[in-house]
Order: C-alpha cells, then structure tokens, then sequence
C-alpha cells in the first residue's frame, strides 16, 4: 500500500513539475508553433483544391466568362479609353494572329518535337474542342445579338477570334508548355492576348466580348480533352506532363504582366466661378513590372492610361446655354518605385506599393449647345483646358494568386495623387471669355486585376 502510494505521489509530482516547466515556455514558442499549424493547414488546403480535375478544367475559363458578364455594365467606359488614344486605329493582322497559336502547335508536331499526344489523339482532341467552340459562340451570338461597337452588325458577343486564338494558346499549353517548357504557354497565351486587344483597338468588340470568347475557348478546350482522356485513355501518350509538385515557390515574386481596372476622382473641381466639373467612374489600363531582391521588397513601375467622363455638378446660370458637351478626361502616368510583397503560402500574396512619377494630361474642350427662343441652336466652346505634364505619387495594395509556376494573378487598389495646374480658357458672359492658370490636386482611385508572367 505503501509502495501505491509512494509511486502515485511521484506520477503527481512528476506532472506538477511537467506543467510548471510547459507554463514555463516563452510565449513565443507557443505563438511559433500556432503560426506554423495555421500556415501548414492553409497550405495543405490550397494544395487539395488546386490539384483537383474540376479546379484544373475550370480556374481559367469559367472566371473570365463571368468576368465577360459583370463588366458588361460598363463596357462604354473601356470603349472611351480606346476612343480617347487611338480612335483611327484599324487593322486586319488579327484575322491571322488569332490562328498563331494553333499553327505553332501543328508546326512543333510536323518538325518532330514531341509533344503530349500522339497525332490522332491530338486531332479528335481539337476536333472536340473546335466543336465545342463553334456551338458555344454561334449559338450565344446569334441569341444574344448584341451590337457591335462600330454598329456593323448585332453578333459582337462573344468574341470569336478571341476563342480560336485562346483555344489555340490552350492547344499549345496542353501539347507543349505542360511537357516541354511553361515558356510555350506564355508565348501562346501572349498572342491570344494582342488578339483580344487588338479586337478591341479595331473597335470590332467590347471588353466583356473579348473576356467571355477568351473563357469560352479556354474552357472547350479543356473539355475537349477531357472528353478524348476518356476514349483513349493512357493510349497515345507519347509525353508525360512535366512535374511541378516540388517545385519550390520560395522565390524572389518578380513580374511583369497587363492590367485593367476602374477608376474613379471622388471630388469635385472649379474650373471657373461658373464651372464645376466632376469625373465619372472610368477605365484604366497599362503595364506593371518589379524585380525583387528576396520574397519581401522589389523596384519595379508602371506605365498607364486613363479615361474619365466628365459632367457639371450644377446647371450652368445661363438659361440660353444648355446641354454641356466634353471629351473625358484623358492622361497617362509613368511611375517606379518600391514593391512590397509577403507570403501567406506559396500561392497567396499580399502586397503594397509606393511609386513616383509623371502625369501627362490632355487638353480639353468643353462646349455646350446656345439657344437663343428665336434663333437656331449652335455649339460653343465654354471652356478650354490646356495639355499639362504634373507629378504622381501612387500607393496601393494587392493580393496575388500564382496559379502555375510561370502565371499569376492579381487584384489590387491603387490611391493617386497629382498635383495639377492647368492654363484655362472659359466663357464668362456672351460671347466674353477670360484666361488663366488652374491649380488643383487631383486624387483619383482605381480597382482592378491583372495577369502576370512569373520571372523567378
């Protein structure tokens, strides 16, 4: 009895002191190993649903269908910033770019490179997917029947030299850039891009017409090799995809990649006693890139362009004159600066940006229709604001997703400052007019995503 006892008061003692010494841990640890369980779960769980067949049949293309429909709203907005820079542009070179992709593929397999398949499978996969296609877009464009931008016809969604060159991009990806090199896919996905821009330069297409085509051929062609997996089975695989399962994304986050987004100037601007001026939400589009020294800070810039409408906060105080007439506000921005990123996992990132930079400005006129009760109406000009270049300073923060080793997204929030002076013409009283220089700041916001080319 004696010897129980003895033994249970030494089990006792040796917990007392067992807790004592865990109570004893630095805090630290305890917080170390809480922030290593959250990372490793949260890691484990974007692990599973990436690597599942749906997510890899649909990450791509259902996205941007959807994103097609949400911007649809808004597609005169991204019409004026083509209007605003290029208005004249034509050309016809995407009626042949958008076969680039498909043909590379068909070049790469006649010069002997081997690629996944073997021919027949390949060509019942294209075949399924060129069919796919073909009912998708048809059968959307002549139901929908939405009107070209340059009212040629009422067939512009969604847009069809957008699918082919984007199913032709995935053919490549698929055959060469997933057993050969990433860098197959980039190139493809590079000129479906310039096809779905250039669609929109030629003012043949909106942008929900380019982004709702670009998902359409992206999402048949991944059905129609699902559907040939199915027949063929293992049969006909000449290539095996290239293993990316260890690839160690604990890398410097360097990028360069295309965005888009919406802008907007929450304040309103006297322009004149008389004039007070607001823009309206408006688009935005360029080019981002930054090289990293580690996986935290980079340098790197920006070069964009921005259109706005313009509209009067009030009615003018002259009863004859009526109806305000304006270009928008159009002006790029060139900036560099310092990138910051941090790794949630080794797919998500959050970061932040401050750049430096330059502001040009266009000049503007804004005119108005002048009646007098017995005289015909006419347009006059009630002010005139001159081309200007100004500062910038921008900050913003983003969340990035890097869905392959070689692509990643991103959806961002950027905040600009501008500084702005302006040498200004406006109507005081008919027919007088009274000059002089502006001075105001300009604060504008913008959301929007892009899609970047990983160079690690």
């Amino acid at each position: 009895m004696k010897k129980m006892i003895t033994s249970c008061k030494t089990v006792i003692l040796s917990s007392l002191i067992a807790v004592q010494a865990m109570a004893q841990q630095p805090a630290a640890d305890s917080t170390s190993y809480l922030d290593n369980n959250f990372h490793n779960k949260a890691q484990l769980l974007t692990n599973q649903i990436i690597q599942s067949k749906a997510f890899q049949m649909t990450y791509i293309g259902v996205p941007l269908i959807v994103s097609g429909l949400i911007v649809k709203s808004n597609d005169d907005h991204f019409r004026s910033l083509r209007n605003a820079y290029i208005s004249t542009f034509r050309n016809h070179y995407d009626d042949y770019l958008q076969y680039v992709p498909l043909v590379a593929t068909f070049g790469l397999k006649a010069a002997g490179v081997e690629g996944r398949s073997s021919w027949g499978r390949m060509l019942v996969s294209d075949a399924f997917s060129a069919t796919l296609l073909a009912a998708a877009v048809n059968g959307i464009k002549y139901t929908a029947k939405v009107p070209r931008p340059d009212g040629s016809s009422r067939n512009s969604f969604p847009s069809g030299h957008t699918a082919v060159a984007f199913m032709g991009a995935t053919i490549l990806h698929k055959e060469y850039g997933l057993t050969r090199s990433p860098w197959y896919s980039v190139g493809g996905y590079a000129v479906a891009t310039a096809t779905a821009v250039s669609r929109m330069l030629n003012n043949r297409h909106w942008m929900s017409d380019v982004l709702a085509g670009a998902g359409i051929g992206i999402l048949s062609t991944e059905v129609g090799y699902f559907l040939a997996d199915l027949i063929f089975k293992d049969k006909g695989i000449t290539s095996k995809n290239l293993d990316f399962s260890d690839f160690d994304y604990d890398r410097n986050p360097s990028f360069f990649g295309l965005y888009a987004g919406f802008s907007l100037m929450p304040a309103h601007y006297q322009l004149s006693p008389h004039i007070n001026l607001k823009a309206t939400t408006g688009t935005t589009a360029g080019f981002e890139g930054a090289w990293f020294m580690n996986r935290y800070v980079g340098f790197g810039g920006r070069i964009a362009a921005t259109s706005m409408p313009i509209t009067l906060t009030e009615a003018l105080p002259w009863p004859e004159v009526q109806q305000l007439e304006s270009n928008p506000l159009n002006y790029i921005t060139t900036s560099v600066g310092t990138y910051l990123s941090y790794p949630v996992t080794d797919h998500f990132l959050v970061g932040g940006k401050l750049l430096l930079g330059v502001n040009y400005i266009g000049d503007n006129t804004l005119f108005a229709l002048y009646q007098k009760e017995t005289e015909k109406a006419q347009e006059i000009k009630i002010a005139q604001v001159g081309d200007e270049f100004n500062a910038n300073l921008t900050t913003g923060v983003s969340v990035s997703y890097v869905l392959k080793p070689q692509l990643g997204i991103r959806i961002f929030f950027d905040y600009s400052l501008n500084p702005a002076k302006f040498d200004t013409e406006y109507f005081v009283e008919m027919p007088q007019s009274e000059s002089g220089r502006s001075q105001t700041i300009l604060h504008s916001m913008t959301l929007g995503a892009s899609v970047n080319v990983m160079l690690w």
